[in-house]
């Protein structure tokens, strides 16, 4: 029995390790890019009513929201941007791909359009909502 506990630990701590090493040796998908905004969201008091909201000024050029999502993160992120020229509301819905063969791991993704186009120079509010889930930790970015 003490056989298969300790052969159990070793895999797990070889799963850990790969899983680590798999991430501080990703390439960062915002490599080249300029990060316009970010918040990262992981305590209730940062909502008001269950929603986030902020401003911040944005120039004119096509950008991409990012995100760095985990399993406790909010199933569903509603986002709205709104500003004198622009509007902007998409529902964004958290997708866990399941990895490895012995130890078992998951990636996570937030699918939605995740691309917009900014016309002119304007201040916008933006609008984060995690539909009732404000104690999983999510950061968005908004990146040229």
């Amino acid at each position: 029995m003490r056989k298969k506990n300790l052969i159990g630990v070793i895999l797990v701590g070889i799963a850990v390790s790969v899983v680590f090493g798999l991430i501080l040796t990703a390439p960062s998908e915002n490599t080249g890019r300029e990060q316009i905004y970010h918040a990262r969201l992981a305590d209730p008091k940062q909502y008001s009513d269950g929603v986030f909201s902020d401003t911040f000024l944005i120039k004119k050029g096509v950008y991409e929201f990012r995100f760095v999502p985990n399993g406790d993160s909010p199933q569903k992120l509603s986002i709205a941007l709104k500003g004198p020229s622009f509007s902007f509301a998409e529902n964004f819905v958290l997708e866990g791909t399941e990895h490895g063969e012995i130890g078992k791991y998951y990636t996570w993704k937030y699918l939605g359009q995740d691309k917009i186009e900014i016309l002119e120079d304007q201040q916008l509010q933006i609008t984060i909502n995690p539909n009732g889930n404000v104690m999983g930790p999510v950061s968005v970015y908004l990146v040229k």
